[in-house]
Parts: C-alpha cells; sequence; structure tokens
C-alpha cells in the first residue's frame, strides 16, 4: 500500500471511530425528540426554524469555504510559509465573522416576513408565530459555527483529525441534554437553546488543538492577499452549488409545509436514518482523503492521486452498497426498533418508513459524490461539480413538484434520491477523464462483485423479515446481523481481494 493509501487510512481509522459516535449520539439525539415531539406540527416549526440558520451557515462557511480553504491554506503550508497562512485564516475568520453577524441581524429583524412568505408559507398562524420564535435565538449558532469551521479546516489541514472530529459529539450532546433538561419546562424551545449552546462547544472542544499547533491571530481582512483572493475565487462557484441544494432543501419545507401535519418531521427523521451509514463512512472516508488528495494535487502526482481516488471509491462501495439496501430491505423494523415509543406513535413510523424507502435507493450515490467532490476541490476546480450539481438539483425540483401528487413526502425523498444518482454518474464521467482514468476496469469488476453480494444479502434478509411478529429488536436487529455475515461471506466467496485487505487491516488495528 503506498505511503499516500496508508496516510488516508490512519485518518480514517481515527475520523470513523469518532464519526461514529457522533452519528450514534446523532441517532440517540433524534430517538430522544421522537420520543418527547413525535412528528407533530411543533416539531415541524423546529425544523423549519432551523432552516434558514442553516442556509446562513452553508453558504458562507459551511462547504464551499471548506473545500476553498482547505487546499488555500494547505498550499501555504507546503510551500513552508506558516505566517502566510496564518495571516490567511485570520482574514478568513475576521471576513467570516463580520458577514454572517450582519446576514444573521437582517433575518433575525425580518423573520416573521421570512416564515410567511418564504420558508414556510403553508403553516398556519399559530404554527408560523412559533418558527419565528424558535428560529430568530438559532441565528447566533452560524456565525459560531462559521468560525469553528475554519479552525476545522486548519486542524484538518495539519493532518489532525481527533478534535474536529469530536466536536459534532459534543454538539449533539447538548441538544440530548437539553431535550432531556428542559423539554418538560421549555418545551420546543429546549431544542433550540440545545443548538446555541452546542455550536459553542463545538468551536470550544477544537480550541486546545488550535492552541497546540502554536496558531497567530493577525486583525486583518486581507481582501487583497493573494492566498484570501484564491480562496474567494474557489468558493463563488461552490457557494452557487450550495445554493442550489438549499434551494432544495428550502424546496422540500415549502412542499412539506402545505401537506398534512407532521410531513416534514418524518420526512426529517428518514434522511437523517439515511445520513446515518452514509455518515459513518463516506464523511468519514472524505474528511481523511480530502487534505491527501490536495497535498498529491499540488505535488502534482496524477497516477498516484487516480490510484488513490480508485481506492477509496472501492471501500466506499463497498460499505455503501450493502447499507442501501439493508435499509431498504429493514426500513419498517429498523423505525420500530429506534423510534417507536413516547410521542412517535404507529402513524409516525409508518410516515417514517414511507419516505425512508425512497431515500434508501440513495444512499450509495450520496457516498460517491461525497468522495469525487473532494477530488475535484483538491484540484481547485470547484466549478465542475458546482455545475454538474445545479443539473442535478434542477432535476430534484422538477421531480418533487410531479411526485409530491401521487406520493406525498415520500415524492420528494424519490426524487431527492434519483437527482443525487444522476449527480454521481457525472461527476465520475467527468473526473475519469480528468485524471486520465480511474483504473475503471478493475472499479467495474468489484463493484459489480459488491452489488451481487449486497444483492444475495438482500434476499436473504428480505426472507428473514417477512412476515415475522416478533419484537422489532428481534426482526431488526437480527435481520443485521444476518445481512452482516451473508455479505461478508458472499464477498469473500467472489473473491473481492480488497475484503480480505480490509479484513486484515482490521485486525491489526
Amino acid at each position: 500500500m503506498s505511503s499516500s493509501k496508508q496516510q488516508i487510512a490512519r485518518a480514517a481509522g481515527i475520523v470513523i471511530v469518532a464519526f461514529a459516535l457522533s452519528r450514534v449520539l446523532g441517532l440517540a439525539r433524534e430517538m430522544i425528540i421522537g420520543r418527547q415531539f413525535g412528528t407533530s406540527g411543533e416539531l415541524d416549526a423546529y425544523l423549519a426554524a432551523f432552516r434558514l440558520p442553516d442556509i446562513l451557515f452553508q453558504l458562507v462557511a459551511g462547504g464551499a469555504l471548506g473545500s476553498a480553504f482547505i487546499p488555500t491554506f494547505s498550499g501555504y503550508l507546503a510551500r513552508g510559509d506558516e505566517q502566510g497562512a496564518w495571516r490567511l485564516a485570520s482574514a478568513v475568520i475576521n471576513l467570516v465573522l463580520l458577514l454572517l453577524s450582519a446576514l444573521a441581524l437582517l433575518a433575525a429583524v425580518f423573520a416573521p416576513l421570512l416564515v410567511a412568505e418564504v420558508v414556510a408559507p403553508g403553516f398556519d398562524p399559530a404554527k408560523r408565530a412559533l418558527t419565528v420564535q424558535l428560529m430568530r435565538p438559532m441565528l447566533l449558532s452560524p456565525i459560531i459555527f462559521g468560525v469553528s469551521g475554519i479552525v476545522m479546516g486548519i486542524l484538518n489541514s495539519y493532518q489532525h483529525f481527533l478534535l474536529p472530529a469530536s466536536a459534532p459529539i459534543v454538539y449533539n450532546l447538548s441538544i440530548i441534554g437539553a431535550a432531556l433538561a428542559l423539554s418538560p419546562s421549555l418545551g420546543i424551545r429546549s431544542l433550540a437553546v440545545g443548538v446555541v449552546v452546542g455550536s459553542l462547544l463545538h468551536l470550544a472542544v477544537q480550541v486546545p488543538g488550535l492552541v497546540k499547533k502554536g496558531s497567530h491571530y493577525f486583525p486583518i481582512l486581507g481582501l487583497r492577499e493573494p492566498g484570501v483572493r484564491e480562496v474567494g475565487r474557489l468558493m463563488a462557484p461552490r457557494v452557487l452549488g450550495l445554493a442550489v441544494v438549499q434551494l432544495n432543501f428550502l424546496v422540500n419545507t415549502i412542499l412539506a409545509s402545505g401537506l398534512a401535519d407532521g410531513s416534514l418531521a418524518a420526512l426529517n427523521f428518514a434522511w437523517l436514518l439515511m445520513l446515518l451509514p452514509q455518515g459513518i463512512f463516506a464523511q468519514a472516508l472524505a474528511t481523511a482523503a480530502f487534505p491527501t488528495f490536495s497535498e498529491l494535487a499540488a505535488k502534482r502526482q496524477v497516477a498516484e492521486m487516480r490510484s488513490t481516488l480508485s481506492a477509496t471509491l472501492r471501500a466506499i462501495l463497498y460499505l455503501a452498497i450493502p447499507a442501501s439496501v439493508g435499509l431498504f430491505a429493514l426500513r419498517y423494523p429498523i423505525v420500530q426498533l429506534l423510534f417507536q415509543r413516547g410521542a412517535f406513535k404507529e402513524g409516525s413510523t409508518e410516515a417514517v418508513v414511507w419516505a425512508l424507502q425512497f431515500y434508501a435507493l440513495g444512499l450509495f450515490a450520496h457516498a460517491v459524490v461525497e468522495i469525487v467532490t473532494r477530488a475535484f476541490y483538491a484540484l481547485h476546480d470547484t466549478l465542475t461539480p458546482v455545475l454538474v450539481g445545479v443539473g442535478a438539483m434542477s432535476i430534484n425540483v422538477v421531480l418533487s413538484l410531479i411526485l409530491i401528487g401521487p406520493l406525498a413526502h415520500g415524492g420528494l425523498a424519490l426524487a431527492n434520491s434519483t437527482a443525487t444518482i444522476l449527480e454521481m454518474a457525472g461527476l465520475l464521467l467527468v473526473i475519469r477523464r480528468r485524471l486520465e482514468g480511474l483504473e475503471g476496469d478493475r472499479l467495474l469488476s468489484f463493484t459489480l462483485r459488491t452489488v451481487l453480494a449486497a444483492g444475495l444479502m438482500g434476499f436473504g434478509v428480505s426472507w428473514f423479515a417477512t412476515g415475522r411478529h416478533e419484537p422489532s429488536i428481534i426482526v431488526g436487529g437480527g435481520g443485521i446481523a444476518l445481512g452482516g455475515l451473508i455479505y461478508f461471506a458472499a464477498s469473500l466467496a467472489l473473491g473481492s481481494g480488497e475484503v480480505r485487505a480490509l479484513w486484515q487491516m482490521a485486525l491489526r488495528r
């Protein structure tokens, strides 16, 4: 195994553990929220209130900034210009703070108009008023997350992953604590408190790592500095792409606000369940691989980058394809097992399962997109993923409008999966040309074997789960265990050499 792949493997081992813990806590958070509020109208209001703060963060300091900042910051480090790197970081932090503070203030002032006309026009007046009350305090969170996101990028550039990967853990713990301790007295408002406190903890947990790296702060904006301009140049197309993605989320919120009470909540529970395996594997691998991709691109080692990307794709497909199949086959017992308690009744389970079956179809595509876009960002190409994403997400909007009629909130989930599969296909075609191949024969052969193994697993799991009336812990837990055994055995029988390598690496660790 090359040094680049070993570097990613070491980093991924750390990040996957932290991401897994974070996702488990995220799942616990949703289980507690579901028990406290079910798929209720007030939970719809909280989710709608969360939409605008999330849009502000994502557009100004979310994936756009990370995809632009890390390659530029890493370039300074690769040239040995550490002071220049810290000047860049200081300038970007200052600019993000100013911009997000101004936007958050404007959003707080005009919150009633934004909720009534943009975010949730389908809500009744009482639900809109609650949405405004929840939104205003949560507008503090994007300001804090903006700084925290830059700190995360700095530490990742230094190949330090533990503290950044731990930040979402404390964020989830904050919301869990607020839901348990404050919901009896504050109701749904407790979640807003948890979000704001959690964003502060998200930043605080990373500060020791920043201090250890000998950080230097400069009170500058640096608008004329080359590094700041490079970050801005790389961000511009990515912001456009994220704007389209956020538009899709906003369209979902708008359309779901006109459906039955709880539709937005059900859609959110299903989306988060789909993101659970995607977050553990795809985001962990992408986070670990991105600095290595950036380093290889900076050194113009195209052959090594091609081989590294192909190996990373094989690893993610091996994990994501069976996750898609398993989530679809066991959707009902999984939702029952995780959520059906307290205020989360049988009707809530039916509503979440209806959306989850459609989201599961696109899980593997979400995972691949997560990896491939990082390769483009490492090549300082943020435009191509945006153009492909704009096309795919435009299809998403059109399909949402078409499918919501016959399929209700399930149509929104199916539209998302279809668009993401198309986005994955487009990105793979372009990156293949850019890197003069992707070890295509090997990747295709591996994917076909993986699909066959996952198909055998799906048949076995469906046979096991169909018609059973035992408690969901037996059907769901037993189905997951059986599926894992079938898939692993089928993979070995089909001669996947990568499987043996992954198993040997896990045993060594």
